[in-house]
């Protein structure tokens, strides 16, 4: 099975799997930037404009850490609601209960927010939740379901989407986010035209 470094080779950038670490001078990135495998430095052809939208799925599959059906059920959904497709998209996987933890500054990466929330930390609205999956709507807040856990976290404020308060340790969905509040390094539009082939 690939390994959370090897995927940020594959795609030729860092996708922050790995938080911390990522960040640091131990990222197998830096050290190898290239593809993995016997053939990782070899000579790379041009890509076709399948090869950039198929590499462009995968990359945003990776970062958010969702299986192939369940992105495809992402972009039917996107697809189905009204107003632009991709914008659509990126909207739906921001704001799965994993993804706000992470944002939030609860866990160093997505997959320990996916861990956090599917062993059941966290209360959405005072309820404990177990679906890292859940969508989270505009009003609904989110807490530690034992903050004496999380006392060492930093909590991140600066998405303009998100309404932190420090002292409480919660965190509240002001509004959905518009594609300029998400940092998240993909082109969801080549996404979108991998699906409609």
């Amino acid at each position: 099975m690939i390994n959370a470094c090897e995927k940020c080779r594959r795609e030729g950038e860092k996708l922050l799997l790995k938080g911390e670490k990522c960040l640091s001078p131990k990222c197998t990135f830096i050290k190898r930037p290239y593809a993995p495998g016997d053939h990782g430095q070899g000579f790379r052809g041009k890509q076709s404009e399948y090869g950039r939208q198929l590499r462009e799925k995968q990359k945003a599959r990776r970062i958010y850490g969702i299986s192939e059906s369940q992105f495809s059920r992402y972009v039917e959904k996107a697809n189905s609601l009204a107003g632009n497709n991709s914008e659509n998209l990126i909207r739906l996987l921001e704001t799965r209960a994993d993804n706000v933890v992470y944002r939030l500054g609860f866990a160093s990466s997505r997959s320990m927010a996916r861990q956090f929330v599917s062993h059941g930390l966290f209360n959405v609205n005072g309820q404990k939740i177990k679906t890292p999956s859940l969508q989270v709507s505009v009003g609904v807040s989110i807490e530690p379901r034992k903050k004496e856990m999380f006392k060492e976290t930093t909590l991140n404020s600066t998405n303009t989407w998100l309404d932190v308060d420090t002292k409480k340790m919660t965190g509240l969905v002001k509004h959905m986010p518009i594609r300029d509040e998400i940092d998240t390094p993909i082109e969801e539009s080549l996404i979108i035209e991998f699906y409609s082939r």
